[in-house]
């Protein structure tokens, strides 16, 4: 197994929630480049804490022996780093950075910031429990995530996993969504 880490003008940063989706991502880092997809070993992703601007629950990741969150890893300018914190909403205790290993489908291991609510969800019970509803992302925030997955090239039972996640029925912020349609025509 390599570990490999970033020049120190950029960053490796791994990818799990709407920032799978280039479009999403580069909205507040242009200068993210896509290296590939990796998987973090022994977390789950769950969501919690709801935010106004995603109208539900975002992403996270929970340590869960046997359980594996794949996503994106993206190089990113080190200039973009305080536009991310931001984005995730570090100075406001929202998201947490850390610096976690994860493993490429090359055998690789990368060193990469990942972003972890500060407050984490317990455990579901079991994987027949109803996600309760402060738990439940936005329509609109699956589709990005289910978007940026599918996009970046995520194995298809993982793709076919976060289509069954419930959601809770609403749409995200109209104005996010129209820079999203902005990005499209632009590209």
């Amino acid at each position: 197994m390599v570990l490999t880490e970033a020049t120190s003008s950029t960053f490796n940063y791994f990818a799990f929630g709407s920032n799978l989706f280039s479009k999403r991502i580069r909205m507040e880092s242009p200068t993210a480049v896509r290296k590939g997809i990796g998987f973090l070993e022994n977390y789950r992703l769950d969501f919690f804490h709801y935010a106004a601007r995603w109208r539900g629950a975002p992403a996270t990741i929970v340590e869960d022996k046997g359980h594996r969150v794949w996503g994106a890893i993206w190089e990113i300018g080190i200039e973009n780093l305080p536009d991310l914190d931001k984005q995730e909403g570090v100075h406001n205790q929202v998201y947490k950075p850390l610096t976690l290993p994860i493993c490429t489908t090359k055998g690789e291991t990368l060193q990469c910031r990942v972003y972890q609510l500060v407050k984490n969800p317990p455990k579901l019970e079991s994987i027949e429990e109803t996600r309760p509803f402060e738990r439940q992302p936005s329509q609109t925030y699956m589709n990005i995530i289910i978007r940026g997955a599918t996009e970046t090239g995520l194995p298809i039972e993982y793709v076919e996993y976060l289509n069954t996640i419930k959601h809770n029925g609403h749409s995200g912020d109209p104005h996010f969504e129209i820079d999203l349609a902005v990005q499209d025509k632009l590209h």
